[in-house]
């Protein structure tokens, strides 16, 4: 028996598998980067010969030009005392534009919950592998991969763009999301250059983070 194709023709025998789900297309991203960051994780619990080049970058960037006020300023931008009001604004922003209640609160929820994973995540993480810190202010001290400092500026300005996205139009998109990922590189720069961290650190929490902004750009592009 010939089964029936798309367009109501004869089909194979057997039919051929179609394509994969668009969902599991999407899965792809959150898994090279779960995958990325179990590979950093392993190199730093192992010391393994990433962790050298690592802490060999790290130390090239402290001791870089770069001035130290601006870098202690990127390096604040990662302080929920300045992340959480920018994704505060954003939560208004979109609660207020949206037409219906129900598509008003799941884009917010999702950024409000994922926001909350950080701290949930990170500090069991950095307990766990325990990884000293660089020369500099906090020399002697463990459990710092990954960083909670870039995965605070990742998710609240990551979700803050997410949410402000539907709201504009043509190059104020690209615009956005360029504000947004030169932020994230600037908080990790400052953060290695002031020596409160190594890059994989950085790093790690960039792949960690990548994965909560998935799930909160699938929960928004749901209630659309």
């Amino acid at each position: 028996m010939r089964h029936t194709g798309r367009h109501g023709g004869p089909g194979t025998t057997p039919p051929v598998p179609g394509p994969p789900s668009a969902f599991l297309r999407a899965l792809a991203l959150p898994t090279v980067l779960l995958v990325i960051f179990a590979l950093c994780a392993w190199q730093v619990a192992a010391h393994g010969p990433l962790l050298t080049l690592d802490e060999r970058l790290g130390r090239a960037i402290a001791g870089s030009p770069l001035p130290s006020p601006v870098a202690e300023f990127f390096a604040d931008l990662g302080n929920t005392a300045v992340a959480l009001p920018v994704l505060g604004l954003a939560f208004a922003c979109a609660a207020w534009r949206s037409p219906t209640a129900a598509r008003r609160w799941p884009g917010p929820l999702a950024a409000a919950l994922a926001m909350a994973a950080v701290p949930a995540l990170v500090a069991p993480l950095k307990a766990l592998i325990g990884r000293p810190g660089p020369p500099g202010p906090p020399a002697g001290e463990t459990g710092f991969f990954p960083s909670g400092h870039a995965a605070t500026a990742a998710v609240a300005y990551g979700a803050a763009a997410v949410l402000l996205l539907p709201l504009l139009r043509g190059r104020l998109r690209g615009w956005l999301i360029g504000v947004v990922v030169l932020l994230n590189l600037a908080v990790g720069v400052g953060l290695v250059r002031r020596a409160y961290h190594w890059p994989l650190d950085v790093v790690g929490s960039w792949c960690l983070c990548g994965c909560l902004l998935w799930a909160v750009l699938r929960v928004r592009q749901q209630s659309e």
